[in-house]
């Protein structure tokens, strides 16, 4: 393959190349503080997963990554200007067709690389997987990665230090300088159990933060970011390969 996307490969490339297991970056079109772009956790999924992809495959991996969605679930951030939202239902409708489509293909293992925190695609996967028992569908979530803290330094979830870093590694050309970024500066919830983490309830997001943001951009920087993205695409691109070699035949477990 020339690429590791599909959207750079051309029919007479793939016609006759293996594909064993394809990568679904899925993201969302969101406001990221005032210095980060509408489509960072697009651009920041995207290029973990074609980066991971080609050292995989450059290591044996069969596996390609499809465009992106760049639509997620947003309801918590329907009051911002220009957030787009997909509901859990339209993502299982979605995830449907694209597991149709590579199961009528012989493709059996997918992959789906999230980038957004409001996509949660385990329920989702439950609901297609019974339609298409023979296909192996998982998901990842890079930002929960674990050894975060080896990088940065400032907390946060949000067009914080790591998304910061990352973009003005990836994408310098759109992010603004930090003198124009806010504070990232969030409320917490009332109750002490929702803090914990141990009861949920959904974050409505003018509520939480007047800029959008959820942890300080500040001590961000380029290179952060560059050994960051170092590490997980080091750790993406063994699953990849670990994946994209596994025997669906011989089972998923030991």
């Amino acid at each position: 393959m020339t690429s590791a996307y599909l959207a750079e490969n051309n029919w007479k490339t793939i016609k006759d190349q293996d594909i064993e297991l394809v990568i679904l970056p899925w993201g969302a079109t969101e406001a990221h503080n005032y210095h980060l772009p509408y489509a960072t956790d697009n651009y920041q999924v995207e290029a973990i997963s074609g980066a991971a992809v080609q050292k995989a495959n450059e290591q044996g991996a069969k596996a390609i990554v499809l465009p992106a969605i760049p639509f997620g679930v947003n309801t918590g951030q329907q009051d911002l200007k220009l957030t787009i939202n997909f509901y859990p239902s339209t993502q299982t409708k979605i995830l449907g067709d694209v597991a149709e489509s590579l199961s009528r293909q012989g493709i059996r293992k997918l992959l789906i690389m999230n980038g957004h925190g409001g996509n949660d695609f385990k329920q989702i996967i439950r609901e297609v997987n019974v339609r298409f028992p023979g296909m192996l569908i998982c998901t990842s979530s890079w930002f929960k990665l674990s050894d975060r803290d080896r990088f940065f330094e400032a907390p946060g979830d949000h067009a914080d230090e790591s998304e910061t870093s990352l973009m003005m590694y990836l994408r310098p050309d759109l992010v603004l300088p930090l003198s124009e970024a806010g504070k990232g500066e969030s409320k917490s919830f009332r109750l002490e159990a929702f803090n914990e983490g141990w009861v949920w309830a959904e974050r409505k997001w003018s509520q939480v933060s007047k800029d959008t943001g959820i942890g300080s951009p500040y001590l961000a920087s380029a290179e952060k970011g560059r050994e960051f993205f170092e590490y997980l695409v080091e750790q993406y691109s063994q699953f990849v390969l670990q994946l994209s070699k596994l025997d669906l035949d011989e089972g998923l477990f030991e």
